[in-house]
């Protein structure tokens, strides 16, 4: 197989579009269901993390949000149990010390195992070059001139042999004078492994959904509606994608954390820098589901089982809260209630997590 075709293979793990997938079955609750009452933390709240009040939220797009995708709708009723949130973002400095202390390698930095790989591939995929198949990750390239076709997202995106957390944009790159950059090309295992190691978890999507709300019910942004403040609270792409950043927030990549307003939960970058993973498989007509019962659904954990009808070999992760690369005219994930579907053996340069816990 050349390499055109295996990053191709690749590529489609990263799209940023609305996909057309099949329902999945859920269980439902027949009959008026009297909701929790929201309880007070159990205890203090740890260094650089927040409890977040449980209660019902509208999860998905509001109504007068002109760019949602249509695997944002509908909006749809959702109780959430509360729960201890990091107030920013994995940095380079806390996975650094979670792999001093234990030793963990990042799928980024292993060997490529192709008999696992091939299970996600068409049957009778041939095995690429062991010159192609070295450990690595995807890194973002500008490009030279305008891009008519936005949909063709390997114009900016490189599969690069040698990319991981520690080599961000690449061979000859570093995390040294970083340690506060949230840390990236963390797949959905390497996430996983930090938060047991942490003590903690990856919070479901309606979580993460509802803490960056904040209780502002109705806004599109976290902020509120106004567009127009966008630098002042998110690190986006701002200027003609993907060819020139203005950097009118002040950064071109990915900024240090804490470097924008926090939300009304005391939460930072709940909108752009980079992509979060949550626990839940994605499904682009799971909303529909949810919303068709008519009913308030309780700490939903997302799709029972994963399907994408445009990768059906596919099995994705939600993410959310968009990155840097987020911008007007590709996606403008800095949107509450966007969402993104991501392969979870996939690191990406715009991809990190934080972590929640229950008690």
């Amino acid at each position: 197989m050349k390499p055109a075709i295996l990053f191709s293979l690749l590529i489609v793990l990263i799209s940023c579009k609305s996909k057309t997938n099949q329902p999945e079955a859920s269980d439902k609750t027949s009959g008026p269901v009297e909701l929790p009452t929201p309880k007070k933390a159990p205890r203090k709240a740890p260094e650089g993390v927040v409890w977040i009040p449980g209660g019902v939220f509208e999860q998905g797009a509001v109504p007068d949000d002109k760019m949602a995708m249509a695997h944002e709708k509908p909006a749809h009723k959702v109780y959430v149990d509360g729960f201890f949130m990091d107030i920013h973002e994995v940095s380079n400095a806390q996975f650094a010390q979670f792999v001093e202390e234990t030793g963990y390698v990042t799928v980024a930095e292993r060997e490529i195992d192709w008999e696992e790989m091939k299970k996600q591939l068409p049957a009778g995929t041939e095995k690429p070059h062991d010159s192609i198949l070295q450990p690595g990750s995807l890194i973002f390239k500008k490009t030279k001139s305008s891009v008519p076709n936005l949909y063709d997202y390997s114009q900016w995106w490189e599969w690069k042999i040698g990319a991981d957390w520690k080599h961000p944009n690449g061979p000859g790159s570093n995390i040294e004078g970083k340690e506060d950059h949230p840390v990236v090309h963390i797949a959905y295992e390497d996430a996983q492994a930090y938060c047991k190691w942490a003590g903690r978890r990856l919070p479901t999507e309606a979580e993460w959904e509802f803490a960056a709300r904040a209780n502002k019910s109705g806004s599109t942004f976290f902020w509120g509606n106004d567009i127009s403040q966008l630098s002042k609270y998110a690190n986006s792409w701002e200027g003609e994608f993907p060819v020139e950043n203005t950097m009118e927030d002040g950064f071109e990549r990915r900024a240090p954390i804490m470097s924008y307003p926090k939300n009304e939960f005391g939460l930072y970058d709940m909108a752009g820098n980079v992509w979060e993973w949550t626990s839940d498989w994605y499904n682009t007509n799971y909303y529909k589901e949810l919303a068709s019962s008519g009913e308030v659904e309780q700490n939903p954990k997302g799709a029972k089982t994963p399907f994408n009808s445009s990768n059906p070999y596919a099995k994705e992760k939600v993410i959310k809260g968009g990155s840097f690369l987020c911008s007007a005219s590709y996606c403008a994930s800095y949107r509450i209630s966007a969402r993104m579907a991501t392969s979870p053996d996939s690191g990406m340069e715009h991809l990190g997590f934080r972590t929640v816990s229950s008690q």
